[in-house]
């Protein structure tokens, strides 16, 4: 199932315990295309403070009304590594914030979620240690790939061609937390219609120019069935693809 991370926007967040917060945003990893962390926005609960959740905490992604589940304590989520607000979260952070949690990290193995596809928990033995990242990142340093979905929200897309539009929303699989679609409002060329537009087009995203340049044309587009947001939204969602 697809969600929109337009519509979890502001979607409050409970555990056994209570609420602990609101939906702020989303870190999406633009190099395999998946949710990272969601942004909690902590509210009276703990004043002043954003806390990171990874799709580890939360299991099968329930919502119970605009509430979505997670499988924490308040107590864990308390104690769990600060994150500075200002600063990008480099990787030294995340190290420290999966040892926290024992869970394992996505950034050593094959797969979306490192040795699997999807967010899931091993036996503690099998947890991996930690180690640089395989596409050469320090541990000290910075993850130019984790960016937010708010942020890339309004990028503009590029083409060869020229511009084509911009960027209004993200479609996510409720299961593996992969990027499915990013939802894209054309142009005049297009009469201003939104259309579902894959990541596997994606050249980069540049934050210097708000750009997102893709490998697609207007003439291949002019084809693409206009989308529409529907509820609940499923995998078969009209879209552009290969």
């Amino acid at each position: 199932m697809l969600r929109s991370t337009k519509q979890l926007y502001g979607d409050s967040l409970g555990t056994a315990q209570g609420e602990i917060g609101q939906v702020k945003d989303f870190y999406f990893d633009d190099q395999r295309w998946a949710i990272r962390y969601v942004v909690v926005d902590t509210g009276s609960w703990l004043p002043g403070r954003l806390v990171l959740l990874s799709p580890h905490a939360f299991g099968n992604f329930y919502q119970d009304g605009e509430s979505l589940l997670v499988n924490l304590t308040r107590q864990q989520i308390e104690d769990s590594p600060v994150i500075e607000s200002h600063k990008p979260v480099s990787r030294q952070y995340e190290e420290e914030y999966f040892r926290y949690y024992g869970w394992p990290s996505y950034w050593n193995g094959d797969g979306m979620w490192g040795a699997t596809g999807f967010p899931m928990v091993p036996p503690p033995h099998l947890v991996p240690i930690m180690e640089q990242s395989r596409d050469g990142h320090s541990e000290n340093g910075n993850d130019p790939h984790l960016r937010s979905t708010k942020a890339v929200t309004d990028y503009h897309i590029q083409t060869h061609e020229g511009a084509i539009g911009h960027v209004t929303d993200f479609m996510i699989d409720d299961r593996s937390w992969a990027v499915r679609h990013l939802v894209v409002e054309t142009g005049h060329w297009f009469a201003g219609k939104e259309i579902a537009l894959s990541p596997t087009h994606v050249e980069r995203i540049s934050y210097e120019e708000s750009k997102v340049f893709v490998d697609v044309t207007k003439a291949s587009l002019s084809g693409a069935a206009e989308y529409h947001l529907p509820e609940p939204v499923y995998h078969d969602t009209k879209n552009f693809d290969d």
